[in-house]
């Protein structure tokens, strides 16, 4: 009998994806299963598919704790390993001359929240956690609590990263008139979608089409590249390595690939 995974999942909204993992790991095309489901949101709907699959879920209200940290933040306690320097030193998705006030009213909130979540997944052990349309930011506070030796946060993203990284892949990929869409499956790390690529899948766009139907059929790949790259993570077949590579003034530098062995 085949060692199986333990798969945590968080989402923010309707879970479809997340659907797609279980269904996909139920008549075992992954070697896992489904150990807990999480969300920032209370009114999540992919809650629902969980719970009808018999799969723990938790809360973890962002919403609330962001408004409770900016109407009384002389009541806010932090973690006692919280050291926002070394936060700032880590992080890539603020720009060097983003306001630092915002940027340290984001961290406080963000790190309140992610320690509350950690606490709740701890009841729950897993292998690997995967990004199921989760909508939040992860700190490298949250991001170091659950990377041990190797990545173990998965995330799926609408475009063909790095093209189009945030929040409205197939939104940009649709308005900027390109040919081809696609997803990208990747490894969590410090910056806004800019881990290491596991996996990507493209599709033609064509005069016709609108942002929906563009949407659309990203979708369906996803629901197919998602549980294909949970499995090479179950068979032990991803290697994250760094890569060396000269740049043009001749310096070098380095940047970090998956290979699927």
């Amino acid at each position: 009998m085949k060692k199986k995974i333990r798969i945590g999942a968080l989402i923010s909204g309707g879970g479809t994806n997340l659907q797609a993992i279980i269904d996909a790991c139920e008549p075992g095309k992954i070697d896992g299963e489904m150990s807990f489901v999480g969300s920032d949101n209370p009114d999540a709907k992919g809650l629902q598919r969980a719970e009808k699959h018999g799969i723990p879920t938790f809360t973890t209200d962002y919403a609330a704790i962001i408004r409770s940290v900016k109407q009384s933040p002389e009541k806010v306690v932090l973690p006692q390993d919280f050291n926002i320097d070394e936060l700032f030193s880590k992080q890539s998705f603020f720009s060097p001359h983003f306001d630092i006030e915002k940027m340290k009213v984001f961290m406080v909130t963000r790190v309140i929240a992610e320690a509350k979540m950690l606490e709740q997944m701890r009841a729950y052990p897993f292998d690997l956690l995967v990004l199921a349309g989760f909508m939040r930011t992860l700190s490298p506070y949250f991001i170091d609590k659950v990377n041990t030796d190797i990545p173990r946060i998965m995330n799926i993203h609408p475009a063909l990263l790095p093209a189009f990284p945030g929040t409205d892949g197939y939104g940009g990929t649709f308005r900027y008139g390109c040919k081809v869409g696609g997803c990208t499956v990747h490894f969590i790390d410090y910056g806004e979608d800019t881990g290491p690529i596991i996996g990507q899948r493209a599709f033609p766009i064509y005069e016709n089409d609108t942002v929906e139907t563009v949407r659309e059929r990203g979708l369906k790949l996803e629901w197919e590249i998602y549980p294909e790259c949970i499995q090479l993570f179950a068979q032990g077949r991803l290697k994250v390595v760094k890569m060396s590579y000269l740049l043009e003034n001749g310096k070098k530098a380095e940047r970090t690939v998956v290979k699927i062995v």
